[in-house]
């Protein structure tokens, strides 16, 4: 029985060992935004207020790493009552139905030294489909800013309806800015 102690101390260990190898991470909200912008004969931009963001990865190797952003479709922004309600309502968001719009990275790929590119699974109204994420970071020490974008058809997601006199495009452009900190562990081993 002597024996079989070591045994079992090694292997409740290891994984402390081998998480003290990873890098944990943590986005703060201060500081950081989602915001978006569609070409319209009266421009329409705006911001989320609420949302919440995770980065993990299970080594040092930045395509081990999974993003997940989840958002408050309700907490939008765009400084004019008349579209937040149009935006809120089941011609768009559907607030009331679907409350949250997520994305949830499937692969990441580095394409520069400090540039990435995210693809994942979109979903805003219930519907979810393939889109990319173009990020650029810019490290500094134990963390860093992460700004980038993406485009998708509002109508592939069922968000088909329209603002009164106002004539919108079919792109949305979705702009990140997030400042993420390294809270323990070693830092990402990215190409130069």
């Amino acid at each position: 029985m002597k024996w079989m102690l070591p045994s079992v101390l090694a292997l409740l260990v290891a994984p402390a060992v081998a998480m003290a190898d990873t890098p944990v991470f943590s986005i703060l909200t201060d500081g950081s935004s989602i915001t978006f912008r569609v070409k319209a004969s009266v421009p329409i931009q705006g911001r989320f207020a609420r949302w919440q963001s995770t980065f993990t990865v299970t080594s040092t190797d930045v395509s081990t790493g999974v993003l997940t952003v989840k958002i408050d479709a309700s907490s939008v922004s765009t400084g004019s009552g008349i579209k937040d309600g149009t935006l809120k309502s089941d011609q768009f968001f559907d607030v009331a139905k679907h409350p949250a719009i997520t994305f949830r990275s499937t692969k990441i790929s580095q394409t520069g030294p400090n540039t990435f590119s995210v693809a994942g699974d979109l979903t805003i109204r219930g519907v979810a489909k393939p889109e990319t994420l173009v990020l650029k970071a810019s490290p500094n020490g134990s963390g860093g800013d992460v700004t980038g974008t993406m485009t998708f058809d509002r109508k592939d997601f069922g968000m088909s309806g329209g603002v009164p006199l106002v004539k919108i495009a079919d792109g949305v452009d979705v702009i990140v800015s997030l400042k993420a900190k390294r809270v323990s562990g070693p830092p990402l081993v990215l190409k130069s």
